[in-house]
């Protein structure tokens, strides 16, 4: 049906998914392999013709190393988290035992300065 939103869900997953193998330099021969899942399915995923499983898709993001949720929310799969990612990177910055009290300064200073800016 034109104009189906949930098809349009599915192709956005199957062109981030694509993305996500072409920028780790996998074919789908090799992610096929890597996750156990046909190279024929993994396809028709990248094109939007089939929904996945959820074990499906978490094959695949683990593959590829990258967070199912994070490419859920990005394909409008998944409600983006009400919280700003912001308190995450702040708390990971401040509580890493091998950076110095500079150094937490200092890597600070840089993120909120490209925070401010995007």
């Amino acid at each position: 049906m034109p104009g189906d939103p949930w098809k349009a869900q599915l192709e956005m997953l199957g062109s981030l998914l694509r993305a996500q193998r072409t920028a780790a330099d996998l074919s789908l021969r090799q992610l096929s392999e890597l996750t156990d899942v046909s190279n024929a399915y993994l396809s028709q995923l990248e094109r939007g013709l089939h929904e996945p499983s959820l074990s499906v898709l978490h094959a695949i993001t683990s593959a590829l190393e990258v967070p199912l949720g994070s490419l859920l929310a990005h394909a409008g799969l998944l409600e983006p988290p009400e919280h700003s990612w912001e308190p995450s990177t702040e708390a990971a910055i401040q509580h890493d035992p091998a950076l110095s009290e500079p150094q937490r300064v200092a890597l600070l200073s840089v993120y909120r300065s490209f925070r401010a800016i995007g």
